[in-house]
């Protein structure tokens, strides 16, 4: 009989999303995720298999808890600022780095990206009654918005001067 679990599998997989969404899959090593997340090496693999099934474990995590209820408030604005302040000022650091990192390298992190992103354009297209083009193009600048950083400033500027937004 195997000795029971030193860890909380749940906190682990939360340890694991802050861990990859501050410095992305290639910036984490085993090493780094065995003295984070406060497991054994053996116990992550028996768990997780790899460091890419945590990751991926991690992925759905982040999407389910944070991008899921962003589409989710996404469908209560009112208007496009209200969309672009709402993205802005979300937690996508894991969403943004597989966008960027993994997903031109990993179908099963593309296929994530593509869906949970699908969910966000479709979901500022229903509250604001306008075409996908126009939606997805909304959620590429919130998301551009916060990959330059200062997303509260430039978020303003872009709804207050270029007049396409309010």
């Amino acid at each position: 009989m195997g000795r029971p679990r030193a860890f909380d599998e749940d906190e682990a997989v939360r340890a694991a999303v802050g861990l990859f969404g501050g410095r992305a899959y290639d910036g984490v090593s085993i090493d780094d995720l065995v003295s984070h997340l406060g497991m054994h090496r053996n116990s992550l693999y028996k768990t997780f298999g790899s460091k890419r099934g945590l990751y991926l474990i991690a992925l759905r995590r982040h999407l389910a808890d944070d991008v899921r209820p962003l589409a989710d408030a996404l469908a209560d604005v009112s208007d496009a600022a209200a969309a672009l302040r709402l993205v802005t000022s979300a937690d996508l650091n894991l969403l943004l780095l597989a966008t960027l990192e993994r997903a031109p390298v990993d179908e099963e992190v593309a296929c994530e990206v593509k869906a949970a992103l699908a969910a966000v354009d479709q979901a500022i297209a229903d509250a604001l009654g306008v075409p996908a083009e126009l939606a997805t193009a909304l959620t590429a600048a919130a998301l551009g918005i916060l990959l330059r950083g200062n997303p509260d400033s430039a978020a303003t500027a872009l709804t207050q001067h270029l007049g396409l937004l309010t």
